[in-house]
């Protein structure tokens, strides 16, 4: 489907940063928790699937090249 740009350590990031993001929805009050929440699922799902749509655009990869 789409090539992978983003390496480990930054999808370790994002994943973090993403669910941190989520849970601040319980931590928040309602307005600002629920726009934490959603923005929340941007990193969490570009960490999860490994490719990030503004890297592709501006040129960007993060991940290790291949050795060979």
């Amino acid at each position: 489907m789409f090539e992978k740009n983003v390496g480990g350590a930054d999808r370790f990031a994002r994943i973090l940063i993403g669910s941190i993001m989520l849970l601040s929805f319980l931590i928040l009050p309602l307005g600002y928790g629920k726009l934490w929440m959603l923005l929340g699922v941007i990193p969490l799902a570009t960490g999860i699937m490994g490719t990030c749509g503004l890297y592709r655009f501006l040129g960007m990869n993060t991940c290790p090249m291949p050795k060979g």
